[in-house]
């Protein structure tokens, strides 16, 4: 799972890169896509890609414990209440795609509006394929079956790779040449759900639909993703603020910040969802023993050596934004100009890595603890600082910078986030550890400016790879010397 998670998040980059370099950073026609593409996922987690973790997988999981034929027909029944849902949420959204282009993109041209308003109308089908593939999934984790899920992704991101390497070699774009786009991007979400359905048919599962999916307990389900509903919801009221001012920072705008938040997602996921991954487990535990000291242990643990992962990280960001930028995005049909900006937009997203993973791991604690309320109504409040942010980038600063200050909106919401969160679980568990944990990043800060100035001073004479290295180096010493004993946990 762990090759397979680590490949899945090396091809989705590519595929970024690909797509960037053959439609052009700084052109109308990536932002038009990206858009166009972005809606089905923000869809399909609103209405129940939020829920699949923390609600399904757990009444599977029960249905399979208590179940005379170890959940069978509740698992079909499950997948036909999925079919039959997502259908006529396609179907509604497909419809309503026109509305949504306005909701999301308020600054596209006509022309550029209503070609992502085309690109809709193939790319929202993918809302029934993500669920059907989500559901498959989590039905093969729950017979311990996780390769298929894990490996599905990477499929998705080779069709598309392959798309664009094709458009990457096309002088000029008709109006053919962009069905195919079209085409092909939902191609590589087809063919990611087909591998899970396929993997879930070779387990020995009878997959079948049933005419009649009741059965299963719908109303419970709605009472348990309550809440979860609402965390997700304020999610995408942030995305969709984010998006919204992106697109009124002139043309390219939309995809700086989606290239830059993706940049900013890989770290976090190699490194903080490993961690959040091994501790969850463990956490619940104690929390079902009442153990709130190894719970207290254990989440300051995270945090500290999350910080200390990722410190070096959040500060490559800040002094090597525009080279890696032009590393990763300076090609094919992209402008320079905008690869510049995208430089800005990952040095601003590196001041908000260190407390969005803090913030994360410590609502895990929440999580552990079998309490939903509470991170939901704080992820509203981070949604909330998150839009006004948003909003006084598009009031206070000039156009071109708009994408600049989308950024600047994330680290200071999931700040808000963090001190919220921490308050919280302090006052529910009496303690979180909080002198250790500050004394940590207070060290941390400064092996990192030792690492940043360094590699800020030889990335003026070398390449990014050597002032990296640099940096890393330097920010191991400084570490060492500041007796910042949670590296060793990095290192095993």
């Amino acid at each position: 799972m762990a090759v397979a998670t680590l490949a899945s998040r090396i091809a989705g980059f590519v595929r970024i890169v690909v797509l960037t370099a053959a439609l052009g950073l700084g052109t109308r026609l990536l932002d038009t896509y990206n858009v166009a593409n972005t809606l089905p996922n923000a869809v399909f987690e609103l209405v129940v890609g939020g829920a699949m973790a923390s609600v399904v997988v757990p009444l599977l999981a029960r249905a399979a414990v208590t179940e005379a034929d170890d959940g069978v027909v509740y698992a079909q029944r499950l997948l036909s209440l999925m079919v039959y849902g997502l259908g006529a949420v396609t179907v509604v959204a497909v419809v309503a795609a026109p509305w949504l282009v306005r909701l999301y993109a308020p600054g596209f041209t006509g022309p550029q509006r209503d070609l992502a308003v085309v690109f809709c109308w193939y790319f929202l089908p993918q809302i029934l394929f993500y669920g059907v593939g989500a559901t498959a999934g989590a039905v093969l984790n729950i017979r311990g079956r996780f390769g298929a899920p894990a490996w599905a992704p990477l499929v998705n991101s080779l069709v598309v790779i392959a798309v664009g390497l094709g458009y990457l070699a096309v002088d000029g774009l008709t109006t053919v040449h962009l069905t195919l786009l079209a085409i092909g991007t939902t191609a590589g979400v087809v063919a990611q759900t087909a591998l899970v359905v396929w993997a879930l048919a070779r387990s020995g599962f009878p997959v079948r639909l049933h005419l009649d999916p009741r059965g299963i307990g719908v109303r419970r389900i709605g009472r348990l993703g309550a809440w979860v509903l609402l965390s997700v919801l304020s999610a995408q009221v942030m995305l969709a603020a984010a998006t919204r001012a992106a697109s009124l920072s002139g043309p390219g705008g939309v995809t700086v910040y989606q290239n830059a938040y993706a940049i900013f997602q890989v770290p976090f996921a190699v490194v903080a969802l490993s961690v959040m991954t091994a501790m969850l487990p463990r956490l619940s535990r104690s929390a079902a023993r009442h153990d709130h000291e190894r719970v207290i242990g254990d989440l300051s643990l995270a945090v500290r050596v999350a910080a200390v992962a990722l410190a070096p990280v959040a500060a490559a960001m800040l002094v090597l934004g525009r080279p890696v930028a032009a590393l990763l995005f300076g090609h094919g049909r992209s402008a320079t100009a905008t690869v510049g900006v995208l430089g800005v937009a990952v040095a601003a997203f590196g001041l908000a890595l260190l407390p969005f993973t803090a913030y994360m791991i410590l609502q895990r604690g929440f999580y552990a603890l079998q309490d939903t309320r509470t991170p939901a109504l704080i992820t509203a409040a981070v949604s909330a600082v998150g839009v006004a942010g948003c909003v006084a980038a598009m009031w206070w600063l000039p156009a071109a910078d708009i994408v600049v200050g989308v950024p600047l909106a994330y680290a200071a919401a999931y700040t808000v986030g963090l001190v919220a969160t921490a308050l919280a679980l302090r006052r529910r568990l009496g303690r979180i550890d909080g002198r250790r944990i500050a004394g940590t990043h207070g060290r941390v800060l400064v092996a990192a400016g030792v690492a940043g100035a360094g590699a800020a001073l030889a990335g003026t004479v070398m390449t990014v790879a050597l002032a990296a290295l640099v940096g890393l180096l330097l920010y191991i010493a400084a570490a060492a010397a500041l007796r910042l004993t949670e590296l060793r946990h990095v290192r095993w």
